[in-house]
């Protein structure tokens, strides 16, 4: 009989991998260590085990994911089986949707000049960014 390849629990940092929030295992270290990571309200370490059930809280800026782990994997697959190892809470879907359209009817302030903007020109972008 083979031997499975998934267990009831699985690394942090190979499960964001896994699930493809991160390019490579190495950034979602990075992103763990440096607290935009939580599992189950918590601050945890990249060796930190997570299990079917637990909630994963995700910040990549400007967003944030709520996720419930629904099955831990170790392999990376295609996006539609990455899919299936959580489910996102409806609170999440709904705040990310929201600020997407806040950014997406926020101004957009560029410098349409040649060259750089002058000292008048950098006064005036400014005060733009600054909403007066």
């Amino acid at each position: 009989m083979p031997e499975s390849h998934t267990s009831d629990k699985v690394r942090l940092d190979r499960w964001l991998w896994a699930a493809r929030f991160f390019k490579t295992r190495s950034l979602a270290a990075t992103a763990i260590d440096g607290g935009k990571v939580q599992v189950n309200g918590v601050r945890v370490k990249r060796s930190a085990q997570v299990r079917a059930g637990d909630e994963v809280r995700v910040r990549k800026p400007p967003y944030e994911f709520v996720l419930e782990v629904l099955q831990p994997s170790e392999h990376r697959g295609p996006a539609a089986e990455a899919h299936r190892l959580y489910r996102e809470t409806d609170g999440s879907v709904r705040a990310r949707d929201t600020l997407r359209e806040q950014l997406r009817l926020q101004p957009h302030v560029s410098f349409e000049g040649k060259g750089r903007p002058t000292k008048k020109d950098r006064r005036e972008l400014d005060r733009l960014r600054r909403g007066e």
